[in-house]
């Protein structure tokens, strides 16, 4: 009997040393986890107030963009009407201006031996024309053929048509 208490008695230590070890396993491990949830909840602090300052930065640029579009729509709405100004300004100085007269063809240039349109020098292949009108002297590039009537310079032959119509 003594010898079967003491094989259980031996027994019963060794199973709470392995106990024992198990329970300091258990507490390496408790003592682990806890230091990873700790981790964890550092972690998750910081990422929380990194999405805090992100969304903070995306309201402000939000803002920042709603008053520049803001802005920019009151510039285009200053812009047209400006616009429309300057139209009607156009429109009323045109008005005033129908009425006026073309120029009057230029006077004869002294030097016979230019055009008196492109100051062209009269050569052996640029032949030289009397205009019938104001009597200058111009090319055949600055004169229009107006029939058995003759030529006219260019300025002439314009304001003729424009008096015409």
């Amino acid at each position: 009997l003594l010898q079967c208490l003491a094989t259980l008695a031996a027994t019963a230590r060794k199973e709470a040393q392995q106990s024992q070890h198990q329970l300091q396993a258990q507490q390496q491990e408790v003592a682990w986890l806890q230091e990873q949830l700790s981790r964890a909840r550092q972690d998750g602090e910081r990422w929380a107030s990194a999405l805090q300052r992100a969304q903070r930065e995306s309201l402000e640029r939000e803002a920042t963009r709603g008053a520049e579009q803001a802005r920019q729509q009151e510039l285009i709405r200053d812009m047209k009407g400006r616009l429309l100004q300057l139209l009607r300004e156009k429109d009323a100085l045109w008005q005033k201006t129908e009425g006026i007269d073309t120029p009057i063809p230029s006077p004869v240039p002294r030097d016979a031996g230019l055009c008196a349109s492109c100051h062209k020098d009269f050569r052996l292949l640029s032949r030289r024309y009397n205009c019938r009108l104001c009597q200058g002297k111009v090319c055949q590039t600055c004169s229009v053929d107006v029939g058995k009537q003759g030529r006219c310079c260019l300025l002439c032959y314009q304001h003729g048509q424009s008096q015409a119509l």
